[in-house]
């Protein structure tokens, strides 16, 4: 009879845990010292915080925040009345439980319902007490009067690092299942290893870097969506790309490729790295990287992963891939066809010269007027002894009679001055081709390219005393 009841006991218990993670939507109830005031749910995502629901508590100090939906699972922050974080939760499967908290005891918050959140609270009370420490010995390091006090503080600060890191460390060793367990996983970086000695006896001393590449991303399932809501996914995420992973397009291409495969069975996983790609490389810090973007859209946008854009961001993307498509380094640069300021006839392939550097610009630009000027005291100064041509073109028609005054003004002698007459642009239009404003990405003035002597694209997008060093370099490559 007792095993009886014991089994009987066992099942309710099993059956009341089930039925609390199977309710539907979420109900979340918060007792605090806040009280006939509104308190918040919001929610981490990526490296923002946005708000979740928002609820009023009663005389009690209690608020009642319930939805019909399930939450997306991740970490979550009550915020009080003045609009202030006032302690993390967790929202995992059971999002039914209850919590009561003291505004000025965050660290002593106490929950029901919720083993995730117990085991999360024991953790942040934890940190309430190693942070504190770990501040104070890092800054006496930086005071520290002489060496024998600094090599103390430093093997203290050493022993409180390994409490925090053990600490870790046995939850995800002892508590693998736990929430908190997952969330430590994604924020783990891997610690380097010493430095390895070879077969032949000498230091592998790039070893340790190349091992946190490869286990960088162990444990993070890339089809988990509670990645997005933590406060640092997106950071470490950053700080791959910067750290670990070289700023060549094709070395970035391959990194990029692997977390959107990865992710494909997650498409808010997918979207969120996929836009987060696009907005860096669309327009990207550094010389050659848009042709990550490129790669972008072949493979994923012109396929039909645009469901998620706004008809003005479909359009943006679209045609800013059709203006990089014809302009990237290493390509062939466009041709150019155009009118000189005497009406003959400028074609950029008949013009001779192991470089050749074209300026797209305006008289009326601010930045042209001042920008101008230099490039011609590069060009006289160096340039042209060195064979550089310079084909300028005035972008626009309507100005001709002041670009001409400019040029004759600032005594621009030696170049080719082109631009493209009314004539040349309507019957390019009408033919619906794509003309030299797209062909070369000319969305700013002045917009300067470099040319080798066969017009392959070698840089753009640089300052002029980059493109003076760039040329330095390769007048005295081919001289050697």
């Amino acid at each position: 009879m007792r095993i009886f009841f014991a089994a009987l006991l066992l099942f309710t218990c099993t059956a009341k845990i089930f039925a609390q993670q199977t309710k539907p939507g979420y109900e979340i109830k918060v007792t605090t010292d806040y009280k006939n005031v509104q308190l918040y749910l919001g929610n981490y995502f990526g490296k923002r915080k946005q708000l979740a629901d928002s609820a009023m508590a009663d005389a009690r100090g209690t608020a009642i925040f319930k939805g019909e939906k399930k939450l997306a699972h991740g970490i979550y922050f009550i915020v009080s009345p003045q609009r202030v974080i006032m302690f993390d939760i967790l929202i995992d499967k059971n999002q039914h439980f209850s919590l009561a908290s003291d505004s000025t005891k965050p660290d002593q918050t106490k929950f029901s319902g919720s083993p995730d959140n117990d085991v999360f609270q024991n953790y942040t009370a934890f940190l309430a007490k190693i942070s504190p420490v770990l501040s104070s010995l890092q800054q006496q390091l930086k005071t520290a009067p002489n060496k024998e006090d600094s090599a103390a503080i430093s093997k203290q600060l050493m022993a409180s690092a390994a409490q925090l890191t053990n600490y870790r460390n046995d939850v995800m060793n002892k508590q693998p299942n736990t929430m908190l367990a997952t969330l430590l996983q994604v924020a783990k970086i891997p610690d380097r290893p010493q430095i390895p000695m070879r077969s032949d006896g000498t230091l592998d001393s790039s070893y340790p870097f190349y091992y946190v590449k490869d286990h960088y991303w162990d444990n993070v399932d890339f089809n988990d969506s509670i990645i997005l809501y933590t406060p640092f996914f997106e950071p470490k995420l950053e700080d791959y790309f910067k750290l670990y992973v070289s700023p060549d397009p094709d070395s970035i291409i391959n990194e990029v490729n692997y977390m959107l495969l990865a992710s494909r069975n997650n498409a808010q996983v997918h979207t969120f790295l996929l836009g987060k790609f696009t907005d860096k490389y669309i327009n990207p810090e550094f010389m050659g990287q848009d042709k990550v973007f490129l790669f972008l859209f072949e493979n994923f946008y012109a396929r039909g992963d645009t469901s998620w854009l706004n008809e003005k961001q479909r359009k943006y993307i679209f045609d800013r891939a059709y203006s990089l498509m014809a302009n990237q380094i290493n390509d062939q640069a466009p041709p150019l066809v155009l009118t000189d300021t005497s009406g003959s006839t400028v074609s950029l392939y008949d013009i001779k010269a192991p470089l050749t550097f074209v300026a797209f610009w305006d008289p009326h630009c601010s930045h042209c007027q001042l920008q101008i000027p230099r490039l011609d005291s590069f060009y006289k100064a160096k340039w042209k002894a060195e064979g550089v041509k310079i084909v300028a073109v005035c972008v626009n028609d309507y100005v001709v009679d002041d670009w001409k005054k400019f040029i004759t003004e600032h005594n621009l002698d030696g170049w080719y001055h082109a631009y493209e007459t009314k004539e040349k642009k309507t019957e390019i239009e009408q033919a619906k081709q794509a003309d030299y404003r797209q062909l070369y990405d000319i969305i700013q003035t002045p917009t300067f390219f470099l040319l080798d002597e066969n017009k392959r694209i070698i840089a753009k997008g640089l300052s002029l005393d980059q493109y003076d060093g760039l040329i330095d370099k390769k007048i005295k490559t081919s001289s050697q």
